[in-house]
């Protein structure tokens, strides 16, 4: 018998495998793509067409740990995709293509989305 969270990260695992199927990155507009866990949030730029990873930032970066005081975990995904922004336009990424991974767009996805994009990325 499965249990209502393994149930929950199949239908995830589904609703990503869909979203891929239509989301790719290329290397004129890579794919920002984003994984959550139950404390921190991971996000990274891909280039699908050579199958490398441009840019990351997480919550766990030194960044945003040193920032000193606990905040919410959508204040922080926020944080993290400014961050990332940051890291990206450094790179010369201007415009992404976003993969929210299955999860609902909302919360911390949205907050990290909408992080990057006041830290300048378009998408």
């Amino acid at each position: 018998m499965r249990t209502r969270s393994s149930k929950r990260e199949e239908a995830r695992r589904r609703r990503h495998v869909r979203v891929r199927s239509r989301v790719s990155g290329t290397t004129a507009r890579p794919r920002l793509c984003v994984f959550r866990s139950l404390r921190h949030i991971f996000a990274q730029v891909v280039d699908d067409s050579s199958g490398r990873t441009l840019v990351a930032a997480s919550s766990l970066s030194k960044e945003i740990r040193e920032s000193g005081e606990k905040h919410s975990k959508a204040k922080v995904g926020k944080a993290v995709g400014a961050l990332l922004a940051q890291r990206a336009k450094a790179k010369g990424i201007e415009t992404v293509t976003f993969d929210r991974g299955g999860y609902l767009y909302h919360g911390r996805v949205k907050a990290l989305a909408e992080g990057a994009r006041e830290g300048g990325l378009k998408f």
